[in-house]
């Protein structure tokens, strides 16, 4: 999985990319996982203090508890905790050793299991069409600027935002917002207009302009709202027959904090859109972590980048055996 920008995205250069002004130094990184563990404070809280001695004493019916009030779920929870307890007899594991076994069993269910997932973003096509889709307050409009700002700052490429969101009152100011701070452009549409007018015509902007990458923000939507999910599978359609394979990515934003109801999310937009990826937001408020892990193995969809603070750079990839061991309190 990734665990840096230029290991997420994959440019036309062939290969991973390459940011423009080099790699992520090792204080920055450093800072970005004390961040991450402040974030999973909660979650680790909700796991419980007695964690350690929960695992010295081989209560597994006391860890299966803890790991479902984390929202991993109680089918992924069955399954790494029948593992955990098989490799704890078999190599009489305990202590220390027995916590980090259980860091590297929920890191290997976040990466797919034994098929793990491809977490990039390829970025080879020209223009790439990226699609954000959620409910209401996932934070779509946020990522999106956050993903166009680190396109543009740390690895060069055009981006054009597109403000197909055109019913919620000041989403197009708001992600003009963000076009201004990212340094890109933006195209708007009237409000309650189309939004697979609006979707059309920053593809022929973006082919016109020469753009890298094209930002797609969408009206948030209830997942149970069978005529907006029908208005969102229209906008793709839009876009599949502008350009031949887009959109390229679409991504989903999920909200930390509404736990196992995001798993639902995650099950019926993906029915609508085909879910490339999901952006866990809102981790640094959440007791929900485990969350990431429950998409992941129960759905085959792989959480790709994850949000953990309101700065430019808070948005990061998802790097599952960093969360896993933020999330059990491991160094």
């Amino acid at each position: 999985m990734a665990r840096e920008w230029s290991e997420l995205l994959v440019l036309r250069s062939a290969g991973p990319a390459a940011p423009a002004d080099g790699e992520e130094s090792t204080a920055e990184r450093r800072g970005f996982v004390r961040r991450l563990r402040a974030s999973l404070r909660a979650t680790r809280e909700a796991l419980g203090a007695s964690l350690a001695q929960t695992l010295a004493d081989a209560d597994w019916e006391a860890l299966e508890e803890a790991l479902i009030l984390a929202d991993v779920g109680p089918a992924t929870t069955a399954a790494v905790v029948e593992e955990l307890a098989s490799v704890a007899r078999r190599e009489r594991l305990e202590g220390e050793a027995l916590r980090e076994r259980l860091a590297a069993i929920l890191a290997q269910s976040a990466r797919g299991g034994e098929s793990e997932f491809d977490t990039t973003i390829d970025l080879r096509p020209a223009p790439t069409v990226v699609l954000m889709v959620g409910v209401n307050g996932t934070g779509k409009t946020t990522t999106l600027g956050k993903l166009a700002w680190q396109l543009r700052e740390h690895f060069g490429l055009s981006v054009l935002l597109a403000a197909a969101d055109t019913y919620r009152a000041a989403a197009t100011e708001q992600l003009a917002e963000w076009a201004r701070r990212a340094g890109c452009e933006i195209v708007t549409g009237e409000p309650r207009s189309d939004p697979g007018a609006v979707a059309f015509e920053a593809l022929a902007a973006a082919r016109a302009g020469g753009h890298d990458v094209v930002l797609i923000d969408t009206a948030g939507r209830l997942h149970n709202q069978e005529p907006l999910m029908a208005e969102l599978e229209k906008v793709r359609r839009v876009i599949a027959r502008q350009l031949d394979g887009a959109p390229h990515e679409t991504l989903l934003t999920i909200d930390a904090t509404t736990g196992r109801n995001g798993v639902r999310q995650a099950e019926l937009f993906s029915r609508a859109v085909e879910v490339d990826g999901v952006v866990l937001t809102k981790l640094d408020g959440s007791a929900k972590g485990g969350v990431a892990i429950a998409i992941a193995r129960e759905l085959g969809i792989p959480v790709k980048l994850i949000g953990v603070g309101e700065q430019l750079d808070d948005l990061r990839p998802f790097d599952a055996d960093e969360f896993a061991r933020a999330l059990i309190g491991l160094e």
